[in-house]
């Protein structure tokens, strides 16, 4: 800065000014400190200006998988309401992996971030008592043990259950009675769809046939169930994926094994990602609002950082968006 100050003939106190986007600096006066900022290739130095401002204006962001289209579009809600506030964010990925997570959240408090967002987090109750001793904290989209009541932590998250029964109302209207659900296994979402389906299943009058079978978050998740249930002498006649991304990979098998999707086998996901409203792919689906909830996750933060104590909690409804992978059950052979 004394370099530039120099340069430009104007005082220290005035390229400070310059650089913090002070309104009180003549034009003329702003443009030869930029001007010879830039001769001179100087770039502000972040964790300098931190340590004098006692501040960093940076939210860390814990994902729980990048490869998933529903965490990269909460990111994106992040992003646009943290610029919006003059704050930046670090991403980190935890590649669904609760070790990688707790690594990650030790970078982020080391680089200072002023609040986390937790992404689709595996962390437990005793790991969330740790981080929100250090810094203010807010769970997106996951119910992790322990943060309902949790002093330190704001939960933003989609009503579940109340998503997976309307995918069970949704289909049982339209005439099935074998609807498989492929749950989420160690997801931290699952547990909730998972009883929401259940529930759904019986008030319907179909409890008796309800089945659940492990699965998993991703596409190859849904590779072996399909092959085992293909294999037996009464398949259902529709599939309730625990999201889109295995709801991708179903339908895949599915294609394999020449199984049409909706003549043969309808077919439901969960977050209503980008990829189910492709074309080719057109997936009914339970519709998450993501960038909303990322929205929301700053605006927790920042509630936090200007002084608010008592923890928050925004149960989000879900809706039930139809496209082409539902329809009736195909007639008995």
């Amino acid at each position: 800065m004394e370099d530039v100050a120099e340069r430009a003939n104007v005082s220290r106190a005035l390229v400070s000014l310059v650089i913090n986007g002070s309104p009180k600096v003549s034009e003329q006066k702003r443009r030869r400190v930029l001007e010879a900022a830039r001769a001179l290739g100087y770039r502000p130095n972040l964790m300098a200006r931190s340590l004098a401002q006692q501040r960093t204006r940076i939210i860390g962001v814990l994902v729980n998988d990048l490869r998933n289209p529903f965490f990269a579009e909460v990111v994106e809600g992040i992003e646009t309401a943290a610029e919006s506030d003059e704050f930046g964010i670090v991403v980190l990925n935890g590649r669904r992996d609760r070790s990688r997570e707790l690594s990650a959240v030790e970078t982020l408090v080391q680089l200072q971030v002023e609040g986390l967002a937790l992404v689709g987090a595996q962390l437990d109750g005793g790991d969330l008592d740790e981080i929100t001793d250090i810094v203010p904290s807010v769970v997106v989209a996951s119910d992790l043990v322990g943060s309902l009541d949790h002093p330190g932590v704001d939960v933003i998250v989609t009503d579940g259950r109340r998503g997976a029964e309307l995918v069970v109302e949704h289909l049982a209207a339209l005439g099935h009675e074998r609807i498989l659900h492929i749950d989420g296994a160690h997801n931290a979402s699952a547990a909730e769809r998972r009883q929401g389906y259940r529930r759904g299943m019986e008030a319907a009058g179909l409890g008796g046939l309800a089945d659940v079978r492990a699965g998993g978050d991703d596409e190859a998740a849904a590779f072996a169930v399909i092959d085992e249930v293909l294999a037996e002498p009464a398949p259902p006649t529709a599939v309730f994926a625990f999201n889109d991304l295995l709801a991708a990979g179903v339908l895949d098998r599915l294609d394999d094994a020449g199984v049409s999707v909706p003549a043969d086998v309808s077919l439901v996901g969960f977050d209503n990602t980008f990829i189910a409203a492709l074309h080719h792919l057109a997936l009914t689906t339970v519709n998450q609002p993501r960038l909303t909830m990322g929205e929301m996750a700053v605006a927790a933060l920042l509630e936090r950082l200007n002084g608010r104590d008592e923890p928050v909690r925004h149960t989000l409804e879900p809706e039930l968006v139809v496209r082409g992978t539902t329809g009736p059950p195909p007639e008995p052979r």
